[in-house]
């Protein structure tokens, strides 16, 4: 019986959604209030539904990935849009010192506290950064492979497609 009162008195008591009133006040001022104000005509203000976002899943990598190149990707692409701009897709990247920048095309923004990482040849080249430009350095001439990686600390959660490209370096010989 006891309990039948409780779960009675809880219900009765139970918050109902709000209403707003709007009203002119006494110095012709527009209001809004949850109540009525006495002696005052006031109009019930029919609010429009909540806003909703539905979350979307992205698909699920279903490539095998070798052995060794196994990470440990989350089930869901963090960012749907990875890649390497400013790199050419048909020509010789001319570099006579072998320096040049490369872009990183991300969406959406790289959150925190992930960094982007460069792969020159499969491997790490200079240091994680949160900047999507990176710098390439006095690279030797020939082909090369690059790609970038998106980090959480030491883990990586995502990488680019590979760009293979040869890099051009012209040495102007001394007489």
């Amino acid at each position: 019986m006891r309990l039948c009162l409780i779960c009675l008195l809880l219900f009765t008591t139970w918050p109902v959604a709000a209403q707003i009133y709007k009203y002119t006040d006494a110095n012709g001022n527009t209001a809004y209030s949850n109540q009525p104000p006495d002696g005052t005509k006031a109009e019930a203000v029919v609010l429009p539904p909540l806003n909703s976002v539905e979350t979307l899943q992205a698909p699920k990598n279903t490539a095998p990935v070798p052995q060794e190149r196994q990470l440990n990707l989350p089930q869901a692409i963090a960012y749907p849009t990875l890649e390497l701009t400013d790199l050419p897709t048909d020509e010789a990247l001319r570099a006579n010192n072998g320096t040049f920048t490369v872009g990183v095309r991300i969406q959406p923004r790289l959150q925190q506290p992930h960094q982007l990482q460069l792969l020159v040849d499969g491997n790490p080249y200079g240091q994680p950064s949160n900047v999507p430009r990176l710098q390439v350095v006095n690279i030797d001439r020939g082909e090369h492979s690059f790609a970038v990686v998106v980090k959480d600390g030491e883990r990586i959660i995502q990488q680019s497609p590979t760009i293979t490209l040869t890099v051009q370096r012209v040495h102007i010989g001394r007489p």
